[in-house]
């Protein structure tokens, strides 16, 4: 079998540049986040082309879309960038003097529900590691993720198109709920679901990891519409809105799973069993766990089984 070698004339921006385009879905997109004009960016995206005898990517008014040859490119490039990354800070670290560094990145329910004893469990078993949490959207923790910002990932599984690249555990599974506060003319009713259209809805926006779900819950109950909609997954503003308005909440159980046993909010007893999905550890399957990584999936999953059961 023939071996290539690595042309030398490919550089860290090439790969840089190329990642960010095909992370974002356009150049523009791309030219923000890199503080590059987009001449610039086009004509490092075409030496690297070049470079390689191949075309990565075609552009249209819809954005960008790669080919089968950008694709296999993406993915071993992304790899090889974070685990780059990985190495730099490996010796930031060691030269710093300072313990293992683990960076770990959850959706909000997560972050609400399941982390804080995660948390509290690795501190005990690993109390020199040095963690970084994040929380945010799906889509910008997997790229993360895959680009080695981030050593896993928390929290729903996605579409099948956002795991691409990705291994995906299982911990627990988790459903979403119609949320209001204590005390909402409908809390101690079981609604029929065209009564809830005339309410105001925080809905979850695209891109959300549930919104195909309640999409699929609001079909088979004939929801088409709501009159007063906001589409949003912000735990801090639904909680504050929640307690202004009498406003309902599509959002994740462990988003508000404190608040309702705090009795500050409740969850319609609705049959949302359609938007039960699986919950879990998303990881880069080609690199190594480290110490500090597989003590934090022992306390995930000793945090998971306690869990109560809703």
């Amino acid at each position: 079998m023939e071996s290539h070698l690595i042309d030398r004339r490919i550089k860290l921006r090439h790969v840089e540049c190329y990642l960010a385009i095909a992370r974002l879905g356009s150049l523009k997109a791309a030219c923000a986040e890199l503080n590059l004009t987009q001449p610039a960016v086009s004509k490092t995206l075409k030496e690297l082309e070049d470079l390689l005898g191949a075309a990565l990517m075609t552009r249209d008014r819809g954005g960008v879309r790669l080919t089968a040859e950008g694709r296999v490119f993406l993915e071993f490039a992304g790899q090889s960038l974070a685990a780059l990354r990985r190495g730099l800070d490996g010796v930031a670290e060691l030269r710093q003097g300072g313990g293992e560094a683990l960076r770990v990145g959850a959706l909000p329910s997560v972050a609400a529900r399941l982390m804080p004893e995660a948390v509290l469990r690795f501190r005990a078993l690993s109390p020199d590691t040095r963690l970084h949490l994040r929380d945010g959207a799906h889509g910008a923790l997997t790229a993360d993720l895959r680009e080695g910002r981030l050593d896993m990932v928390i929290g729903r599984m996605g579409a099948a198109e956002t795991m691409q690249g990705l291994s995906f555990m299982q911990l627990y599974q988790e459903r979403v709920v119609l949320a209001a506060r204590t005390g909402h003319p409908l809390a101690d009713t079981t609604p029929p679901a065209e009564a809830l259209a005339r309410w105001p809805v925080l809905y979850p926006p695209e891109g959300a990891a549930i919104r195909p779900l309640v999409d699929r819950w609001c079909m088979a109950q004939g929801l088409t519409s709501f009159a007063d909609r906001i589409d949003c997954v912000s735990g801090a503003f639904g909680r504050s809105y929640l307690r202004m308005t009498d406003a309902l909440w599509f959002i994740s159980e462990g988003v508000v799973a404190q608040d309702r046993a705090d009795g500050r909010l409740v969850a319609l007893p609705l049959d949302l069993g359609l938007t039960a999905g699986p919950v879990g550890l998303m990881t880069r399957p080609e690199a190594a766990a480290s110490r500090s990584q597989q003590l934090f999936v022992r306390a995930l999953r000793d945090a998971a089984e306690a869990l109560p059961i809703s």
